[in-house]
């Protein structure tokens, strides 16, 4: 089993509005409202990939219920832990260029993390765990690693998407699978890149401080795969850029989707690939008939 982890989910509350005006009255040309959260993302792709997954996390009031019927109505199993407040509401507002305005997420009970723990530990050896996301503020520090801690234990495997002091801890227990963007591996590292050559002495870093895989997304440039066995490069896929939201989210699906199945780094990440590109040429999350179309388009090459 896949499990997924979100901690401070949202509904991502999506607006359009052509040419905004500051401090004016202005129309919405287009709004929806869709589930939230990094690895929410992950689990609605994992479905459509057909891998099953289930999601954890907190969720609370009139927004949590809504996330939660909508991820029934996908038929995703959820077994999230109820919190008092509600779950936050993200704005996503798309005019000439793109703004976010991000809520800061409920509090957290000190019962309410007791709870999330002891689900948790209901994982097996041969699950996977994938920690995706920020925070909420109510939350301590260093609380991803409590939570690694639980993972290992139980001899399931992990997988960490955040930045920062979270993923230089995690490094050190060995996740299954990292996925920084160039930017944030630079910011990780304190260096700056020119170039994609610039890049590969930091993945190969990643996988000595304890990474066993380490995805690179480079956006335009493509994106890089780092494993014992060697690197790799994919392509660009060219199509009409749309949703820069939960690319990265449905790249980690793709892989991590594949990699339970066969065990095959290289695969997966071809998989990794078509999904996160599915979803960024798509104004929602890629859907699977988009995803099957980009796959051969793939193309992967060893580098070193």
């Amino acid at each position: 089993m896949i499990y997924t982890v979100t901690l401070n989910p949202s509904i991502d509350f999506i607006v359009r509005v052509d040419g905004l005006k500051l401090g004016d009255l202005n129309r919405m040309t287009e709004d929806f409202k869709v589930p939230g959260g990094k690895g929410i993302n992950v689990s609605r792709i994992l479905k459509r990939i057909d891998s099953e997954s289930t999601a954890l996390g907190f969720l609370g009031g009139f927004t949590g219920n809504f996330i939660s019927d909508w991820l029934k109505e996908e038929e995703i199993a959820t077994a999230f832990t109820q919190v008092e407040e509600d779950t936050r509401i993200n704005i996503k507002l798309k005019s000439d260029s793109e703004t976010e305005i991000n809520g800061q997420g409920p509090m957290i009970s000190d019962q309410a993390i007791d709870r999330l723990k002891a689900e948790l530990a209901t994982v097996g050896a041969k699950d996977i765990v994938v920690l995706s996301g920020s925070t909420p503020a109510s939350l301590r520090a260093g609380f991803y690693q409590e939570l690694i801690e639980i993972i290992r234990e139980k001899g399931a495997e992990f997988v960490i998407d955040t930045t920062g002091d979270d993923l230089k801890e995690a490094l050190k227990k060995e996740p299954l699978l990292i996925k920084p963007n160039n930017h944030e591996l630079a910011e990780l590292y304190n260096v700056t890149f020119d170039s994609v050559e610039d890049i590969l002495p930091y993945g190969k870093k990643l996988l000595e401080e304890g990474a066993k895989n380490v995805l690179i997304s480079m956006a335009g440039d493509g994106a890089l795969l780092f494993t014992k066995d060697g690197t790799y490069r994919s392509n660009v896929l060219v199509r009409p850029l749309k949703n820069s939201v939960g690319a990265g989210d449905s790249m980690i699906a793709g892989f991590i989707g594949s990699y339970s199945k066969q065990a095959d780094a290289v695969e997966a990440f071809k998989w990794g690939v078509a999904c996160g590109s599915a979803t960024a040429f798509s104004d929602d999350l890629a859907v699977r008939s988009f995803i099957d179309e980009l796959l051969p388009e793939v193309e992967i090459t060893k580098i070193d």
